[in-house]
């Protein structure tokens, strides 16, 4: 058995369901810890928080992860336990193999090997765990960055393992995020008999016209790096549950995922005219993520080059899908840069990974370092 399967398989089983740790920060931590690793928990309520760092001299190049994982859902759909990691024609299954415990074990695989070959290297290594990525993150990531911030502490280059290919391993790259912007919608109407409608005021009736609008407004045209605006209503309800009673609140929830052609502020602005425009009775709540764009350099530069050695794909640069805890990095790093496996299972039934990309991964991350902190 690979090491890196070996150690995928050892935190795949267990049960870190965000935001527990589940002891794999105290698995992880040991085998930094024993690399010459200076080990610091950031906790923060509920929340496992972890700085690992080697070294004291410029560069600082980071690898970023999270060891939480999402529910599995109906147990019974399935093929194996969740959490008992089986190998079933040559790929990995597990809740987390995927997203992201296959790529936390190649990167602890690969800094050992690098440090084994290169105990000497230039600059410094550095490893950021956290449990709350999945969950409402507002206790992970984002206070090791504060408490950094607070001493001054600051990183040249940081690859955040989330998973980013979408056919083969290798073909994407993720040098920025979208950003997300939630509202929880409350409509007032009043209550009444359907018989009478005259002496009610259907929420659901008076929010359709600007819910309509909403759906059909194009927010922006995008720019060079990130798509078009998108908007989407994730939840309706409304209605006792009776068949003859008038709605008399309606709350509805919905999501903008943003690059930088619009702000969160413009975006919440745009909204509140078409509501007003409707003259309604509304509240209106905000939740907001800041997007991120790290400009292409040496780090974006050396991953292409490693990726390419090791699997002889070349890596396309992407800013698609949901927010990464490299949003929080970014206000300390110049250069973020996400790389991981294939993401086509990941928050699924069934997750998996394949066996075969383990090793490459790891090689992939073992190169990076190379060329980054490499004495040459």
């Amino acid at each position: 058995m690979s090491a890196v399967l070996a150690l995928a398989k050892e935190l795949i089983a267990r049960p870190s369901l965000t935001p527990e740790d589940a002891g794999c920060i105290d698995l992880i931590g040991a085998k930094l810890a024993a690399l010459g690793f200076k080990l610091e928990r950031i906790d923060s309520g509920k929340v496992s928080n972890l700085w690992a760092r080697r070294g004291r001299s410029a560069p600082l190049c980071c690898f970023a992860g999270h060891t939480d994982v999402v529910p599995p859902g109906p147990r019974d759909a399935w093929h194996s336990d969740p959490f008992q990691p089986a190998v079933r024609d040559g790929m990995l299954y597990g809740r987390g193999a995927a997203d992201m415990k296959s790529s936390l074990a190649a990167f602890v695989v690969a800094i050992g090997r690098f440090v084994a070959q290169q105990p000497q290297h230039a600059g410094s290594i550095a490893v950021l765990l956290t449990s709350d990525e999945e969950g409402d993150a507002v206790d992970g990531t984002v206070r090791v960055v504060e408490a950094l911030q607070g001493r001054g502490e600051r990183i040249d280059y940081c690859i955040v393992a989330e998973p980013t290919c979408i056919e083969r391993l290798g073909d994407t790259i993720k040098n920025g995020r979208r950003g997300s912007l939630s509202a929880r919608l409350v409509v007032e109407g009043v209550q009444g008999h359907v018989a009478y409608p005259q002496l009610g005021k259907n929420s659901v009736h008076l929010a359709l016209p600007a819910l309509l609008e909403l759906t059909r407004t194009a927010w922006d045209e995008g720019n060079a790096h990130f798509p078009p605006t998108t908007f989407q209503i994730s939840n309706l309800h409304a209605g006792t549950g009776a068949g003859n009673v008038i709605p008399g609140q309606c709350e509805v929830s919905f999501n903008f995922r943003h690059g930088t052609a619009s702000t969160p502020r413009n975006l919440q602005e745009r909204v509140h005219e078409i509501l007003d425009r409707d003259d309604l009775e509304y509240q209106l709540s905000w939740e907001a993520s800041q997007p991120y764009l790290a400009a292409p350099g040496k780090l974006v530069q050396a991953m292409q080059e490693s990726i390419r050695t090791v699997t002889g794909v070349s890596a396309q640069l992407s800013t698609s899908g949901g927010t990464s805890d490299g949003r929080f990095i970014a206000d300390i790093c110049a250069e973020v840069a996400e790389f991981g496996p294939i993401n086509a299972t990941i928050h699924k039934i069934n997750e998996c990974v394949a066996v075969a990309d383990l090793e490459p991964l790891a090689a992939c991350y073992e190169s990076l370092l190379a060329r980054l902190l490499g004495q040459q």
